[in-house]
């Protein structure tokens, strides 16, 4: 029987998203990927220009399969435009009828969170209260709302590249979370303090650590930002003292710059979906965490937005 395709667009798409049923669905994802029964390829990146690219996210699941289409377009603020845009096209995957067009952009920004938040959930040794943020774009806007609906945290550190950027991003959390505690902070400052918080989130395209080298024991950090070779946010000092744990074994061997700087011991680095399926750390002190993102988080958040348009 054929259906017509649903078309959400931003706020639709959000609303399809709750983060605790996308949380569980994409720890699924994650034990699916790495037993093969989602087939999700390295994602496809054509050149338009030196400025530009446009990237193809496949994965196939069982029931139904996804195929994200993002550009990026870096020049795009003269213009009056986002630099990304994109959608997931969601269909059948024995007939291939489509069923679903989803805002792409949100959907990287509430899947990426989503993994954050499950990351937190596996690897910290507690439920955070606080956290320190560091970055103000859109995924650490999309970060501090998933710590604070998912988690309830109450305390936010956030340090940008500049005080004025983490000023007016504190300001609008506050707006949309009033009960919150939310300081803003140099991003220059991070290694000369003493931090006492639960989890450090870094959410950069920075090309050199902004993770502080010195952070409590009990802390978990977490490297969302740097998508390149040429990009890094973890201290290659941290990455050689604690248990490596990323969200896609075979994609951080090519895009997480912080590993690839550090030259990593990749023996001794652990998949997610392999520590939720039963896996051990190899090491007792907390571990770091670096994701870099996955068509199968699509695929996940794809299933909760059918599953919710039911």
């Amino acid at each position: 029987m054929r259906h017509a395709m649903k078309i959400l667009d931003r706020t639709k798409t959000i609303e399809a998203l709750p983060y605790a049923k996308l949380v569980p669905a994409v720890a699924l994802a994650a034990k699916e990927l790495a037993t093969g029964a989602i087939i999700a390829p390295e994602r496809q990146v054509v050149s338009i220009n030196s400025n530009s690219f446009l990237l193809n996210m496949p994965a196939i699941g069982k029931g139904i399969s996804v195929s994200k289409l993002i550009t990026v377009h870096a020049q795009n603020a003269q213009h009056g435009l986002p630099a990304i845009q994109g959608e997931v096209i969601v269909f059948e995957t024995e007939t291939g009828q489509r069923l679903m067009l989803l805002d792409g952009p949100t959907v990287t920004a509430r899947r990426t969170a989503a993994m954050t938040l499950l990351g937190i959930q596996t690897l910290a040794p507690k439920t955070p209260s606080s956290a320190l943020l560091i970055g103000t774009g859109t995924q650490a806007a999309a970060h501090a709302d998933a710590l604070v609906e998912y988690f309830g945290v109450k305390d936010l550190l956030v340090a940008g590249s500049t005080i004025n950027k983490a000023e007016s991003f504190c300001k609008a959390l506050l707006d949309r979370h009033p009960d919150l505690c939310a300081h803003p902070l140099p991003a220059d400052q991070l290694q000369h303090r003493a931090l006492e918080t639960d989890v450090v989130v870094a959410l950069t395209t920075s090309k050199s650590p902004v993770i502080p080298i010195h952070i409590a024991p009990h802390t978990l950090a977490i490297g969302v930002g740097a998508y390149r070779p040429d990009m890094a946010e973890f201290p290659p000092e941290l990455l050689r003292q604690r248990q490596v744990v990323v969200d896609d074994l075979e994609g951080a061997r090519h895009e997480a710059g912080d590993l690839l700087q550090a030259d990593i011991d990749w023996s001794t680095v652990l998949n997610l979906g392999a520590v939720l399926s039963g896996q051990s750390l190899r090491y007792a002190q907390v571990p770091v965490f670096k994701t870099v993102g996955q068509a199968a988080w699509d695929l996940a958040a794809a299933r909760v937005a059918v599953a919710e348009s039911r």
